[in-house]
This record gives structure tokens, sequence and C-alpha cells, in this order.
């Protein structure tokens, strides 16, 4: 039979370097007051000052699982309120298709908190590999026409297009099979 179709060689979205996808570090984490889906965090993404971050991850993590975690964060997404809370970036997870599980993508213990996330093909280093500014990101709704495009693999790697995300340590992992990243 012939080869699996590459899925990149059909793939007519914005480029996967678009996205500024960093290493983080929750230093902090507690309930939002008024959203009871949402937790707030405070994640060290490698700038001067720790994101504050909002997620709605409360119907399926702790604070224990968050607390101290390593984790992926999309960071060129412009600052807005959630429920009054000024979030500046999303974490990012694997769900699986009906969406009753959520995990947190798993970065390698070595990886360097602030260093951004590759995907091999692709020239994260030049001009063209910079990320886009966050109001290109948002008006363009370039996440949005990426995120069908992340998924997991059978084995639960979070992949672009059947590529893996990449850090300096490896790759990075979750516990869904075949889920989707978001």
């Amino acid at each position: 039979s012939p080869a699996q179709d590459d899925p990149l060689s059909s793939y007519e979205g914005p480029p996967i370097t678009a996205l500024d996808i960093r290493v983080g570090r929750i230093n902090k984490v507690w309930t939002h007051e008024e959203a009871d889906k949402l937790y707030c965090e405070e994640i060290d993404v490698g700038e001067d000052e720790p994101r504050l971050i909002a997620s709605g991850l409360r119907p399926y993590l702790s604070e224990e699982d968050l607390d101290g975690r390593m984790v992926l964060v999309l960071c060129n997404l412009k600052a807005r309120k959630l429920a009054g809370f000024p979030s500046h970036g999303m974490v990012l997870c694997a769900s699986n298709e009906d969406h009753t599980e959520v995990k947190l993508v798993s970065v390698p213990v070595d990886a360097k908190i602030g260093e951004r996330v590759s995907v091999p093909g692709f020239d994260f280093e030049g001009e063209e590999g910079k990320p886009f500014a966050e109001n290109k990101i948002g008006k363009k709704k370039v996440f949005e026409k990426i995120a069908p495009f992340l998924k997991t693999s059978e084995y639960g790697v979070p992949e672009f297009c059947g590529r893996p995300l990449l850090t300096s340590a490896g790759v990075c992992t979750s516990p869904i099979n075949n889920g989707s990243v978001s």
C-alpha cells in the first residue's frame, strides 16, 4: 500500500512558527473566586515578571496537579480579562475526543524555563521563524486555524501535522492518545 499522505502536504494554514509556545513553571495556583471552572496561575516563562494566566481546568485537574508543574504556555496571545482576571497566555493541554478528560502536556524534566518549543522541519531561528505579534494572532485567528492540526499521537506525543513538539531536552508527552491539543 502507498505510504500514508503527509498531513503537512495538504496543510494551508499559518506557519507553526507563528505561535510562541514556551516552557513555563507554575509557581502559584489558586481558584478564581467567581468563576467555578477557572484556576488562576502565576507562571514563570523566563521573562522578568511571571505571567498571570487563567485556565478553565478546575473540572479536570486539582490544584496539586498544577502547582510546581512544568507546562507549555502559548505566550503570544493578547492579555484579556477572564471573569475579571487579567490572563496573558494559555496553558496547553491534551484532551480526549469528547473532552471528558483533559491533562497537562508534559515537558521533559531537563527543559529550560522560557525556552521556545520547536517542531522538526521548521526554522524557528531565522526572521521567518519569529512568532507573530499578539494582535496579529488575535485578528487573524491564527491559533484557531492551527489548533485542528495540533493532536496527540497514538503514543500521546503532542504533534503538529505528525511532527512532535520539541524542547532542547526532547519531545513533550501527554497521557492522552489520539487526542487534541489546545
